[in-house]
């Protein structure tokens, strides 16, 4: 039987509808997809300690499923309860940050006119009207706080629902996807699915160790700074951290806003820390936890970015980059797509040796593939 070979006008044609089909079917089936793409996430990490409650100490499917599903809520309950705890905390407060911006924007305003001999009143009036009406619309902030937290406790139940059944019947679904291809293709396809859910395991652990890293050196800062609420804001970092570029910009102006608030005179400081945490997180933390075999380049991340807040908003962010780290993986394994695979990455550097850290005599941290 002879292939069949189209027009290229054609195939183009079917591969802009095709995308613009998957992509209609993401944004309608946003609440399924969004926290079913993170149930997979967190069934790859917890797979291991799946297996390992079910071999060595012979748990049933169902006991070592749930026993992942406990651990797992564990750390989110904890997440929470500590967001919900400092948030109060600053809620309390919120009065008193508001009248420290005001009182902060005026001193600006008199140092300025002072030091440069500027005018700056009738600028500066507009400026504060603007961080008034911010500040003051509580009610508004109150209810996105609150829609946000529903939709959002609905987003983690529909994943830990998700989470149970991938983890139960994982075997059905390996082998469901195993059947898809012909029997002589089974060495190379079982090869490829191992090695992506290995690398995928050691993506998201390394992303989780990444978070705890930048959060504990931004805590440390900001409390050596002065600046209040600096576990919350470092905590905040290390989180919005799995978002490059924009993250660790968004919590820098979130950190210098607290600091200039508060009446601090470090906020300066505040903002040079954050570009050495940004500058040691890209060159020694990321390389040596995660790794270049996942790693998206600039332009690719920023257009992940946008599509995933166009589609599934906030979480869409988050789910952008390890979805994309995924199709890296599956197109540098599928015959025809390498390019594809290539493009997402970053520009190769041939005979370039990894990088190595020696802590102690014995212990030597080497920079991953």
């Amino acid at each position: 039987m002879k292939d069949l070979k189209l027009p290229f006008v054609l195939r183009l044609a079917m591969v802009l509808i095709s995308i613009l089909a998957i992509g209609y079917l993401a944004k309608v089936g946003k609440g399924v997809l969004a926290p079913l793409f993170f149930s997979v996430l967190m069934a790859l990490l917890f797979l291991p300690f799946a297996n390992f409650l079910e071999r060595k100490l012979r748990f049933s499917r169902t006991i070592s499923t749930f026993s992942s599903l406990l651990m797992m809520l564990f750390f989110l309950t904890g997440l929470v309860y500590f967001f919900s705890t400092q948030l109060s905390d600053f809620a309390n407060d919120f009065p008193i940050l508001k009248a420290q911006v005001s009182k902060s924007f005026n001193e600006l305003q008199i140092w300025v006119s002072k030091n440069f001999h500027l005018n700056f009143n009738k600028q500066m009036s507009y400026i504060n009207q603007g961080i008034e009406k911010l500040l003051a619309s509580t009610a508004l902030i109150l209810g996105f706080t609150v829609s946000m937290f529903s939709s959002t406790m609905a987003f983690f139940l529909f994943s830990a629902l998700f989470f149970i059944f991938i983890l139960n019947y994982r075997r059905l679904l390996y082998q469901f996807i195993i059947s898809i291809f012909n029997d002589q293709h089974f060495e190379r396809v079982n090869e490829g699915i191992s090695e992506i859910q290995k690398i995928i395991k050691e993506y998201i652990s390394g992303l989780f160790i990444q978070i705890i890293i930048i959060s504990s050196l931004t805590s440390i800062l900001l409390s050596l700074l002065g600046v209040k609420y600096a576990i919350l804001l470092g905590v905040l970092t290390g989180l919005l951290n799995v978002i490059p570029y924009v993250g660790i910009i968004f919590s820098a102006l979130i950190a210098c806003l607290i600091s200039f608030a508060t009446g601090g005179t470090h906020t300066l400081f505040v903002l040079i820390g954050y570009g050495v945490i940004h500058a040691i997180d890209g060159n020694i933390i990321l390389p040596l936890v995660v790794g270049s075999k996942v790693k998206i380049n600039a332009l690719f991340t920023f257009i992940g970015l946008l599509i995933g807040e166009e589609l599934w908003g906030i979480a869409g962010m988050f789910l952008s980059i390890p979805f994309l780290a995924i199709l890296k993986i599956i197109f540098e394994r599928v015959e025809g797509l390498q390019p594809w695979g290539k493009v997402l990455g970053e520009e190769s550097k041939p005979h370039k040796p990894r990088k190595k850290y020696k802590i102690t005599k014995k212990i030597t941290l080497e920079e991953k593939e």
